[in-house]
């Protein structure tokens, strides 16, 4: 959301410092999301008209455990530039 422009923080944050946030100061249990997904995700470039955070999260988790990821969204193609492994589902 941050990186999209849809949250404006009042002051400068990393983005890996929301995880932490999350999970530390805030006592949330972050389940399926490693901190490893997570650094994937903030440094997956932006690909044209393709905004759904969840999307890109689950895109992250697969480019970063070196997974194939079975689709048929028409999005998901562009991130094969980034490492995604797409096993596109017609």
């Amino acid at each position: 959301m941050v990186q999209n422009g849809k949250i404006v923080p009042r002051r400068e944050i990393r983005s890996l410092d929301v995880f932490d946030l999350i999970k530390n100061t805030l006592g949330f249990n972050v389940k399926y999301v490693s901190k490893e997904h997570f650094s994937t995700l903030v440094q997956l470039e932006s690909v044209e008209n393709h905004n759904d955070p969840g999307d890109r999260l689950i895109i992250s988790q697969a480019i970063t455990e070196k997974m194939p990821l079975i689709s048929s969204d028409t999005k998901f193609p562009k991130y094969r530039k980034h490492g995604l492994d797409l096993i596109y589902n017609r």
